[in-house]
């Protein structure tokens, strides 16, 4: 298993080719033990931008083959190259003119001769002390799987994003969750002016209830926040604290984040700051979200 990486040479590179150059799906099929190996790949491939699926043979040679069209690339799995039913699919891609992707241990075999691309995934031997049940070659092919999938990620400039938006649901799915996507905007935003005088302060922070007001300058720039500590603090260290203004109480310079970040992030501020909202700004600093700590707990992101 240690020489594996030298077997990313230039029949490896070929593979890659075929498979990033292809107008169609990458048609992964395996019996057996190669079978759940290739259904592996075929997601692992689906998920990072190459869309693929699996063909169990023994249903291809029964009228599945339907799904496959000129344009594909098969890449077929065989510890021995020599799986009846996986032989017998290799003339039905021929007849479709769809280019052959080996992956096997046994590199003098019918599938080596009749691939036009061959990957070796042979083992010395098995792990079992039977040296019997597919395991340690089981494990060769996943890992050709994964590099693969790997190089092409790379080559086609796959990104967070992309993942993210293929993988909406579960736990990876939350972990990429934008900011974008959670933040209150428009009028659900508590602000005011840097000229507002206490009162209006107060029914803002009580009218959209996030605790706090976004102060802004005239031009609607972000100056600072009026949070609920804040108010304690003015009533307490003033006399005359009606007469101030938002621009006189406002805590200056508040945590503020990019509405392009991960809600991760986000959470990941919240904690390192101990504060429980953050502020969006756009390019100019001028607030147009806000984003709160029960926000990310409702998203599971937390």
């Amino acid at each position: 298993m240690q020489d594996m990486a030298a077997r990313l040479d230039s029949n490896f590179e070929r593979a890659i080719e075929l498979l990033y150059n292809m107008n169609g799906r990458a048609i992964i099929s395996g019996m057996g033990k190669s079978g759940l190996v290739g259904r592996k790949i075929a997601a692992t491939l689906s998920s990072t931008g190459t869309p693929s699926f699996f063909m169990h043979p023994a249903e291809g040679i029964h009228g599945d083959i339907g799904m496959v069209l000129s344009g594909d690339v098969a890449i077929v799995i065989s510890k021995s190259g020599d799986t009846d039913e996986i032989m017998r699919l290799i003339p039905m891609f021929k007849r479709l003119e769809v280019p052959i992707i080996g992956i096997t241990g046994g590199l003098d075999s019918p599938l080596s001769r009749q691939a036009d691309v061959v990957l070796d995934t042979s083992v010395e031997a098995e792990a079992c002390s039977l040296d019997i049940v597919p395991t340690s070659s089981a494990t060769a092919a996943l890992v050709m799987g994964d590099a693969m999938a790997s190089a092409l990620l790379d080559l086609r400039g796959f990104t967070v994003d992309d993942f993210a938006f293929i993988h909406p649901g579960g736990v990876l799915g939350r972990r990429l969750i934008k900011v974008s996507e959670l933040m209150h905007t428009g009028e659900e935003l508590p602000v005011v002016s840097h000229k507002a005088e206490f009162r209006k302060i107060i029914m803002e922070m009580t009218k959209k209830k996030f605790g706090l007001s976004i102060v802004v300058d005239d031009k609607g720039k972000l100056i600072g926040v009026f949070t609920d500590g804040d108010l304690r603090r003015t009533v307490q260290l003033n006399d005359n604290f009606l007469n101030l203004k938002a621009g006189d109480m406002a805590s200056r310079n508040p945590k503020r984040i990019s509405p392009d970040e991960l809600g991760a992030t986000a959470v990941a501020l919240m904690e390192d700051f101990k504060i429980t909202s953050l502020v969006i700004t756009d390019k100019e600093d001028r607030p147009i979200g806000l984003i709160h700590l029960h926000d990310l707990l409702k998203a599971k992101v937390v």
